[in-house]
């Protein structure tokens, strides 16, 4: 049956270009009226309809992939979206964008980091949505997708996927990953036998969804409900991802989405200082990932506003002022589905409410505080087990440091304090065994002749943002396989990488400027050399080298530099375009044409 004749063919009304739904963004044909007839002859192949058409439509970005079990759910969660936005009035459709996985994706995630942020944000803009759920969850996903929102400016709300499920292990619960790494450390050591560990992967990761431990995913899942940007309402970063919990948060999302349409609330808008001053707050009383911290930098970077009002400074002067109160692997011991079973994010806001800024506004219009007030919690007495009191923290401030003083970082340098297991390496002094790359550390650090002991300082360079490229997560250095067998199970390690969420020790990471960095200090330490950390102090450095030393080293360098700090400018595609044009670890690793300041010039 022909459908009625509609208006939108009428040549004597100009087309609103500031019109909702299909009538939007129209293709360039030089007549909007056919870029409008040509629309809907195409999408129409598809089963729409006239009156589906003519509703305000809310995109959901689709980063389904098989090599993507973190995501593995995300078909049934687009159904409940849509849903929930077709219960609203409003017409979802979804599209896809990058999908990424941390052990998928070589050489790094975080190279590609970038480019899920440039799909994103170009999709957001080119198609004809008025609103976007922005679906994702693994490690470098949600900041990709936050990153490129902002720069749209198009409505938005996030849906995470949810953390998976624990795995049992000889009556003992296990998930990933950070008993990944503890039992990949015992098998090293040989207190586990090669039976143990193969069994052991069967399961870790024993359901989909993202690591269950407060790693990257889960970090960013919170920020998330702190920045305002998913409802506290409802346990929108906790709920496992195979949960019916998740699946319910998924229609709400879709039905926040169409609101979002009615009350034009952009990220750019909604996202202040005081959004980002909680979601710091947060970072730092749940012990979160130290990845947060360089994705944290590269989302603020990109608000027109907001950027550069935020430093390392900024969250080490947040951490100084609030204790660690959530009782979570790494830093703690308890999973995920712990945290979601005691209150999930409402009961850690309800904790931390005298330390947030609660006139911050949330993606339902209101205040967090408003929220908090429309939606109490009381806590019960396995609340206490996982999330502290202020009063009775699991570790009393500054769970994340930003060191800035000393001539190793003068850019800054991340640890995780909380995460250390020998605390009297917070402050230490030893001797510098260097590692030049990645493969030179898999090729010696098991070696009987290796020269290292106990008090040495680890330190691996050259697996920065250029140097590597794209900033693996080998800062966790193994422990030398021959102390392991001694009983060791922490040492000093230093590095211009990065380290997973979900792993702990006493591991400084981030070192800006990078060992590729010609100007950098860390590029320039021998063997030997002493190389100290005081964390209370914020200082990282090396001792007995003076500046003309430094001075010599640097003209010596200079005379047989080679390396991809060098080779950057001769490569090819987006590789090429990633070296030469990503940012230092403290500016967030983006690219400087992408952040709020524009190209470099």
């Amino acid at each position: 049956m022909a459908e009625t004749p509609t208006p939108d063919y009428d040549l004597s009304k100009p087309i609103d270009p500031n019109s909702v739904g299909l009538r939007q963004k129209l293709a360039s044909y030089g007549d909007p009226h056919f870029s409008l007839f040509m629309r809907k002859l195409f999408i129409k192949a598809l089963g729409y309809s006239e009156d589906a058409l003519s509703r305000p439509i809310v995109g959901i970005v689709n980063t389904y992939s098989s090599f993507n079990p973190c995501h593995a759910n995300i078909a049934q969660l687009i159904d409940a979206v849509k849903r929930g936005v077709q219960l609203s009035g409003g017409l979802a459709i979804d599209f896809p964008t990058i999908s990424l996985h941390e052990s998928f994706a070589s050489p790094t995630s975080m190279y590609l980091r970038n480019l899920m942020s440039m799909d994103t944000e170009e999709m957001i803009q080119a198609q004809p949505v008025d609103s976007v759920v922005l679906i994702g969850g693994c490690d470098k996903t949600v900041p990709a997708q936050l990153m490129g929102a902002i720069s749209a400016n198009k409505p938005i709300i996030h849906l995470v996927t949810g953390p998976m499920m624990q795995g049992s292990f000889q009556g003992v619960r296990i998930g990933a990953c950070t008993d990944c790494r503890n039992n990949w450390a015992k098998f090293r050591a040989g207190t586990l036998d090669i039976e143990d560990i193969s069994s052991l992967n069967e399961e870790l990761a024993p359901t989909s969804g993202t690591c269950g431990v407060m790693g990257t995913a889960s970090t960013m899942a919170c920020i998330l409900v702190a920045l305002g940007l998913m409802p506290i309402s409802l346990p929108s970063a906790t709920a496992p991802a195979v949960s019916s919990a998740r699946l319910r948060i998924a229609e709400s999302t879709g039905t926040i989405a169409v609101s979002l349409i009615k009350n034009k609330l952009t990220p750019q808008s909604l996202l202040t200082k005081e959004s980002f001053l909680n979601a710091i707050t947060v970072l730092q009383a749940i012990g979160g990932s130290t990845n947060a911290i360089i994705h944290l930098m590269a989302i603020i970077n990109r608000h027109p506003i907001l950027a550069g009002t935020i430093t390392l400074k900024t969250i080490d002067e947040i951490g100084r002022k609030t204790p660690l109160i959530l009782d979570l692997k790494p830093s703690g011991q308890n999973y995920m589905t712990d945290f979601h079973n005691a209150g999930g994010m409402l009961a850690l806001l309800h904790t931390l409410k005298p330390l947030l800024h609660i006139s911050a506004l949330t993606i339902t219009g209101k205040t967090l505080g408003q929220e908090l007030e429309a939606t109490p919690f009381r806590p019960f007495p396995f609340t206490s087990n996982i999330i502290h009191s202020l009063s009775s923290p699991l570790y009393p401030s500054s769970s994340l440091v930003i060191l800035s003083e000393g001539n190793i970082a003068p850019g800054g340098a991340v640890i995780k304090a909380s995460a250390s297991k020998y605390r009297h390496l917070l402050k230490h002094t030893g001797k510098a065994v260097i590692f030049n790359s990645s493969a030179d550390l898999a090729q010696r650090i098991d070696s009987p002749t290796l020269d290292v002991d106990a008090n040495s300082v680890l330190i691996l360079r050259n697996i920065g943002l250029v140097g590597n490229p794209g900033m693996p997560e080998a800062g966790l250095i193994p422990i030398p396989r021959k102390l392991a067998e001694q009983g060791i199970e922490d040492m000093l390690r230093i590095s211009d990488g990065r380290m997973s969420g979900t792993a702990g020790g006493t591991i400084v990471l981030h070192v800006s400027p990078e060992g590729a960095d010609p100007g950098s200090v860390l590029g320039l330490l021998r063997d030997g050399d002493l190389v100290g950390v005081d964390v209370e102090k914020r200082w990282l450095g090396v001792l007995g080298v003076g500046e003309e030393e430094i001075k010599r080293r640097r003209e010596e360098r200079r005379e047989v530099e080679e390396g991809n700090w060098v080779r950057r400018g001769g490569e090819r595609g987006y590789r090429g375009l990633y070296m030469r044009e990503v940012n230092s670890a403290e500016e967030g690793g983006d690219f400087g044409f992408l952040s709020a300041g524009g190209p470099r010039g």
